[in-house]
């Protein structure tokens, strides 16, 4: 910091060691703040202040700038691929491509194609050379999601490739050197999975090099006023509506339910009440309007070892759905059945007038799938132009 020539005063000297002091607690502030930060940057897409949410995302801060792989372990809806983003964005590779593949989807008659590419006129309609996901991934990312859904024979291609950085193209002989950092996530308990023989050990111990457990919502309810607010908010702004408000009431209902399909489970449920409100305050929501919270199963903390294998997103046919179908309804009279049919008619008259009769966005806003979204349109006779067919009944 500075050089003292003896004989050296004992002012001097003081001075001297305070201006140390103090540019090196200015250093430390810098670092912190620069942390700080790259924190709220990287995680901004992440919606949370609770205890356990913020230890998943330290921990995530820890591993993000290294070439560790990473396996991250949640429930279905709980923000695993957010969280393999925030750590893409915030490594070293940031620039490079964050490239997805969803392990559930790929069969052994395309795993190759997808996976490693194929040169042209290597097999019948290869028209052209294809590129697969780990050559797009080169310089990058790869985010293997739903790991364990991947059948054995893919997971034996997908070890070489870890352990050989390379790959070939089908209808090619060369091999092509590939760069890239793999997180990978899952909802399973691959103990069980090793055991019977559904999935390889070897593969396992390349994937958990660090592993990162992601809380459910359920153990974090306090940010489920925040996530709520967010999603209502950010459904207005898409969508072109005034303001919305929650009444207090609706947070305090919201934050006793358990949400076994977590955070998407109460996406949903906050689209479907913004579409069913009647004022600007939503004073009810479709989850609890329609049955007791008795009916709701329990849902113990999940572990790696007691996480469900399916995705627990409210059902169509659960009683406290909004819409519910026609084998879900409950034993009611006809006067409670036809209430329910009209909201769930109202419901889909106005989620499909919000989006000008897009039937996709339609699906996507009531939380349902297409394919039910077309058998209840057909049910109602509500046709492109939104007239209802006198014809069909309630």
């Amino acid at each position: 910091y500075e050089y003292l020539t003896k004989p050296v005063k004992n002012d001097r000297l003081e001075i001297t060691v305070s201006n140390a002091l103090s540019e090196s607690n200015l250093k430390r502030k810098v670092q912190l703040l620069e942390k700080e930060l790259k924190q709220q940057n990287v995680f901004r897409r992440i919606y949370g202040e609770s205890p356990a949410l913020r230890k998943c995302i330290e921990l995530a801060m820890q591993v993000m700038e290294t070439e560790v792989n990473v396996l991250i372990i949640g429930e279905s809806g709980s923000g695993k691929e957010l969280f393999a983003q925030a750590i893409h964005s915030g490594s070293k590779r940031k620039n490079g491509p964050f490239v997805t593949i969803n392990c559930a989807a790929i069969t052994n008659e395309l795993a190759d194609s997808l996976l490693f590419g194929h040169a042209k006129g290597s097999f019948t309609g290869a028209n052209s050379d294809h590129t697969g996901f780990f050559e797009q991934a080169d310089g990058g990312t790869i985010f293997l999601d739903e790991i364990g859904d991947m059948n054995l024979d893919i997971q034996a291609k997908v070890l070489r490739v870890l352990q050989e950085r390379k790959i070939r193209r089908v209808g090619e002989k060369k091999e092509r050197n590939i760069d890239f950092r793999l997180v990978s996530a899952t909802h399973k308990d691959f103990s069980g999975a090793i055991k019977n023989e559904m999935f390889r050990s070897d593969l396992y111990y390349r994937l958990e090099e660090y592993p990162l457990f992601i809380p459910s919502l359920r153990e974090r309810k306090e940010d489920i006023p925040l996530l709520a607010n967010h999603f209502l908010e950010s459904f207005c702004t898409a969508n072109n509506i005034e303001p919305l408000t929650f009444n207090k009431s609706v947070l305090d209902q919201l934050s006793e339910y358990d949400w076994p399909g977590n955070i998407r489970e109460l996406q949903n449920i906050v689209r479907r009440a913004a579409i069913n409100r009647s004022g600007d305050e939503i004073i009810s929501v479709p989850l609890l309007s329609q049955g007791s919270r008795q009916d709701q199963p329990s849902q113990k903390a999940h572990s790696p070892g007691n996480t469900p294998e399916k995705q627990s997103t409210l059902p169509e046919t659960t009683p406290h759905s909004s819409l519910p179908s026609d084998s879900g309804l409950p034993e009611q009279n006809d006067e409670k059945k036809f209430l329910l049919k009209s909201a769930e008619l109202q419901a889909i008259i106005k989620a499909y007038t919000l989006t000008g009769g897009n039937q996709t966005r339609t699906a996507e806003v009531l939380g349902i799938s297409r394919s039910s979204l077309y058998r209840k349109l057909k049910k109602y006779g509500i046709e492109k132009n939104l007239s209802i067919s006198v014809t069909k009944e309630l």
